[in-house]
């Protein structure tokens, strides 16, 4: 019966139970290992060094208990994925950090009166139930908003010259493409600041600072999505042109579909770059302590240069305290946006895409 059991195929990703408890005693194992030779009898003990001597007295014992029960064929798989496990782990730990002790810090002003009222009557001396962060919400929304109307469609128009146009102006295009990325951000509010607000005079906005904000989200959407439509298989584009599609017909309605998840991703990561940054909006919309919901007139408040503005006062004081709170509600505010994202770019893309390219399908026209 044993020599019939080790002719039984089995696959290197295949989990069982006894491969569960073959990772918890050696984890178990190494662990009082450790705490018995490095904890108790070194003198140079530490917590950084308990943690690494442990991780690799683990990884060694689960080794040799997988190459005792599997061979060495599965023990050098089982290792790998112990070590990616582990590097997922320990990159997951300052993240969780963060969020936690933004959660300890802020909770405790949030309701619902914080999400929309203002700081306009809200003086040094009040405590955490005066104001709120709703027009901070407001100018965020609108800022990001705009900004996103401005750049992605020009990144991704400027990605689609890259990769499916090309021609003598691709390399100075990726040329400047590339330069734009490494501008720092408060480069890019002393720009706006400079040619709008003060040269054509058109004041401080949220409009200027979703202006300073594209130019923030262009490069990143740009190279994302430059890199995106290079996965594209080139069989579908071949395909397309041999039926008679035209080149711009083959990118709308072939290349730019398959690539519709990607995009999206590179939509998330210009977000993610611009939704965070103070530097530009303290030349731009310049900040303010209420409610203004035109983005084309007037000082217009947002959540980064709020937490900015109000982290400067003592601790434990109400604006303080609301800063804290301001943190969390942007957090949540920019994990509630990749989240729709990530909902319409499952759900959105086939509906309307086949809507709007059925006319593909037709074949050629004479």
């Amino acid at each position: 019966m044993a020599v019939m059991a080790l002719d039984i195929p089995r696959r290197p990703r295949s989990v069982h139970r006894d491969d569960l408890l073959v990772l918890a005693a050696t984890a178990v194992s190494s662990f009082c290992v450790v705490w018995l030779v490095y904890g108790r009898l070194s003198l140079l003990s530490n917590s950084v060094g308990y943690g690494f001597w442990w991780a690799v007295t683990f990884l060694a014992m689960y080794w040799l208990a997988n190459r005792a029960l599997h061979g060495s064929l599965m023990a050098r798989d089982r290792l790998m994925s112990a070590v990616m496990c582990s590097a997922a782990l320990f990159m997951l730990v300052p993240l969780l950090t963060i969020i936690g002790y933004l959660i300890y810090q802020g909770i405790g002003v949030i309701r619902p009166a914080f999400l929309t009222d203002t700081v306009q009557f809200c003086g040094q001396l009040d405590g955490t139930n005066c104001g709120g962060v709703g027009h901070a919400i407001i100018g965020t929304l609108e800022e990001v908003g705009i900004a996103m109307v401005m750049a992605v469609p020009l990144a991704v128009l400027c990605a689609v010259f890259l990769n499916e146009i090309g021609g003598r102006m691709k390399r100075p295009v990726r040329l400047f493409v590339d330069a734009m990325s490494g501008v720092p951000s408060i480069v890019a509010g002393l720009f706006i600041y400079a040619i709008w607000v003060v040269s054509m005079g058109r004041g401080f906005s949220g409009f200027a600072a979703a202006l300073a904000l594209a130019i923030l989200m262009l490069p990143t959407v740009t190279r994302t999505a430059e890199e995106v439509l290079r996965l594209v298989p080139d069989g579908l584009r071949e395909g397309a042109l041999a039926l008679g599609a035209s080149e711009w017909r083959t990118v709308w309605g072939v290349v730019l579909p398959t690539a519709r998840s990607g995009l999206i991703t590179a939509v998330i990561l210009g977000v993610a770059r611009a939704v965070g940054e103070t530097a530009p909006l303290i030349f731009t919309s310049f900040g303010a302590s209420v409610m203004n919901v035109n983005p084309l007139a007037g000082d217009q408040e947002a959540l980064p240069h709020f937490v900015y503005q109000y982290i400067q006062y003592q601790p434990n004081t109400g604006p303080y305290q609301r800063a804290w709170g301001a943190a969390l509600v942007l957090t949540f505010l920019v994990l509630a946006l990749f989240t729709m994202a990530r909902i319409a770019g499952r759900g959105l893309p086939r509906r309307v895409w086949n809507r709007m390219t059925s006319h593909f399908a037709q074949g050629p026209t004479n």
